[in-house]
């Protein structure tokens, strides 16, 4: 049986979830409702798989991916969720994740799921494989995906950098360095640096110890 653990920002899920799994042998080591706690716990009990629901109040499932994806931890992920966005499923699967399970599943079928990531295959019903590719699409064509310069001075701004300082390293003046933030953000339909460095964090372009 696995060791496994349980991502979701409802406690309620989550005793849920344990209540079942441990009923099938496998042991929890441990919960978290934030991405923070959730990676530094997977970092330090390496579990056999992780179950992870992608809303996480107002942050997301997907920092969980791209950090984990970043430190090149090896637990496989397994998403327990009641997403249905196409972008926030194929994102998910780009980031690594083993595989998709919707919350309200049978209990067979998220058994049937783990056992296939415990014995490294990938778990994607035909609807949720044809998500996949519909947001893949979505994001191909996307108008709002920023160019490499945004996205380089997007990170710099989440790493702190000052418009002067971005410049400095970048051969721009500060002006067109607010020009760039400018479009950037709205692009992407921002209004903050802080949703700046969650969105960061989800594309893994920053980790959260960068934060």
């Amino acid at each position: 049986m696995a060791r496994i653990y349980l991502v979701d920002d409802h406690q309620l899920l989550r005793d849920m979830l344990r209540a079942v799994l441990e009923v099938d042998g496998h042991e929890i080591v441990g919960e978290a409702a934030t991405p923070t706690v959730a990676v530094t716990d997977i970092q330090r009990l390496a579990p056999d798989v992780v179950l992870l629901d992608l809303n996480l109040g107002p942050r997301s499932g997907l920092e969980v991916l791209a950090e984990l994806q970043r430190r090149q931890l090896g637990a496989p992920v397994l998403v327990v969720s009641m997403s249905e966005q196409p972008r926030d499923l194929a994102q998910a699967m780009d980031l690594g994740a083993a595989g998709y399970v919707r919350k309200g599943s049978s209990r067979e079928e998220l058994r049937q799921a783990i056992d296939r990531v415990l014995a490294g295959s990938r778990h994607l019903a035909p609807a949720e494989a044809e998500m996949v590719r519909l947001g893949r699409s979505l994001a191909e064509s996307d108008p709002a995906a920023l160019s490499p310069r945004e996205r380089q001075i997007a990170v710099m701004v989440c790493r702190g950098a000052s418009s002067a300082e971005i410049g400095a390293q970048l051969h721009l003046s500060p002006k067109t360095v607010d020009t760039y933030r400018s479009r950037l953000m709205a692009k992407l339909g921002l209004s903050d640096v802080p949703a700046l460095v969650r969105w960061a964090v989800r594309e893994g372009l920053v980790g959260l110890d960068e934060r």
